[in-house]
């Protein structure tokens, strides 16, 4: 059985991947399992200046594909200076949004503006390769409670929640979709229940398809 993995959490805006990200390093640290718990964009020293680029400022800063180009810019950074090294080390990586994030959000969000899936997987085998997830575990809400909560975090407010409702009613239209066209790697969470509720969810689904089935063995 392999002994470390790379687990991402995706959703929409207000879902609680950041949370449920750190309640599975918790998890999984107590098995004895070295985690490592990363973000995208972001998680290296390079990615992070470019995500001040991405999630500051106004909505129409940038147009779909320049905005395209700099998420995988950033990835490229973060695959080879932090996920890949540390997967080597034989530590499982958790991140908080990965690719399939590229793909809701500039592929999917902005409806006819956006770049489209085949832009976005063509980038994705240039910049990445056959490299994927292990396990992504994406966070479903209704849109309305997303915004809600993503709204009243105690944060600066990043350009995507300042989007209007129509946004983020495609951005979860395209997780769902994700999830149907890859029903192998990713799983659907309701994440609409208390935070303990959400995580016992999740432990469970790592428990049986990365760990073994039985949590008893």
């Amino acid at each position: 059985m392999k002994e470390n993995f790379f687990i991402t959490f995706e959703g929409g805006e207000g879902t609680g991947k950041s949370t449920q990200a750190r309640l599975l390093a918790d998890f999984l640290e107590k098995k004895g399992i070295s985690c490592l718990l990363t973000r995208e964009p972001g998680g290296s020293a390079g990615a992070e200046e470019i995500r001040n680029l991405v999630v500051k400022g106004e909505v129409g800063r940038w147009d779909v594909m320049t905005e395209t180009l700099l998420m995988f810019a950033a990835r490229r950074d973060h695959l080879v200076n932090v996920v890949w090294p540390a997967l080597k080390e034989g530590k499982t990586v958790i991140c908080d949004r990965f690719a399939d994030s590229t793909m809701a959000y500039q592929g999917f969000g902005y409806a006819e503006k956006g770049v489209g899936p085949q832009t976005v997987e063509q980038l994705y085998q240039i910049v990445v390769g056959p490299f994927k997830p292990d396990l992504t575990l994406i966070l479903d809400l209704p849109v309305e409670l997303g915004v809600e909560r993503a709204l009243k975090r105690d944060v600066d407010t990043n350009r995507y929640e300042k989007m209007g409702l129509d946004f983020h009613r495609n951005l979860r239209r395209a997780f769902l979709e994700i999830e149907k066209k890859a029903p192998q790697r990713c799983v659907v969470i309701n994440a609409a229940d208390t935070a303990e509720k959400i995580h016992a969810q999740i432990a469970a689904v790592v428990q049986k398809r990365l760990l073994k089935a039985d949590p008893n063995e």
